[in-house]
């Protein structure tokens, strides 16, 4: 009985050979055409990863790329599990289970930070590549010794991955928005509450009014405080985490 052919774009997801050929190897392979891929979107954002600008890096025509990838939505695809990379090796050293979450999200923001475009990829369904897998099965190594279901740990990373994409995205965009108007996040709440302040009414927001009467966005210690932030929300759903395994003992 013959096996199963994988299809087409999955072979090329995973780098499986097509087969021997004669000859010297080809100047160009899937590996080559998504590595320039990915230089291209870390230097000029995704929309400087077209197909006409990777075939002008490559010196080749754009439907050249075509003999190496099926599409330019596989390219996507492609790019998101290559940027990705395998996790930390660090990450597959067994410890206490929250201790080993945390580590997995701070190393997938970590990714994020390293290739902003990743926020602009459509998520198709569940994950496919090897690099991507290689992140899914550290997540749950992570929650492996813990009285959780099958069903309950890819809730958790599913919910742990998640609210990294998210909190990437928040903070990623108002960076954004602070470069654009030239302002660091100090001047940033300042100006937020000078301008916020006389326009809430407190009969009308009375929460809002008491929190801009408070003095959090101008006290002169305010700082950045995006790491915070981060570790705040995380450590939160990680005390849900531990809510869940404890009410399964």
């Amino acid at each position: 009985m013959s096996e199963p052919e994988v299809p087409d774009d999955l072979a090329r997801l995973w780098r499986l050979s097509a087969g021997t050929r004669l000859g010297r190897p080809a100047a160009l392979d899937v590996k080559r055409v998504v590595e320039v891929a990915v230089e291209l979107a870390d230097r000029d954002g995704l929309a400087g990863a077209t197909l006409p600008k990777i075939a002008a890096a490559l010196a080749v025509t754009p439907m050249s790329l075509y003999r190496h990838i099926g599409s330019k939505d596989e390219l996507m695809v492609l790019m998101g599990d290559d940027a990705v990379g395998l996790p930390p090796e660090s990450l597959g050293v067994l410890g206490e289970w929250r201790t080993s979450l945390r580590q997995w999200a701070r190393a997938n923001l970590a990714v994020h930070r390293r290739h902003p475009w990743l926020i602009q990829l459509p998520i198709s369904g569940p994950p496919r590549g090897p690099n991507a897998l290689g992140w899914m099965d550290m997540g749950l190594r992570a929650l492996r010794d813990t009285t959780l279901g099958w069903s309950a740990k890819i809730g958790v990373i599913t919910l742990v991955g998640g609210y990294v994409r998210q909190a990437f995205i928040t903070g990623y965009q108002l960076e954004q928005a602070r470069r654009a108007a030239a302002l660091d996040e100090v001047q940033a709440l300042r100006n937020y509450s000078r301008d916020l302040s006389d326009l809430v009414d407190p009969q009308r927001f009375p929460d809002v009014a008491e929190l801009f009467a408070s003095g959090l966005f101008t006290a002169p210690e305010v700082a950045d405080t995006t790491d915070e932030d981060f570790s705040f929300g995380l450590e939160i759903i990680l005390d849900g985490v531990a809510a869940t395994i404890s009410g399964n003992q």
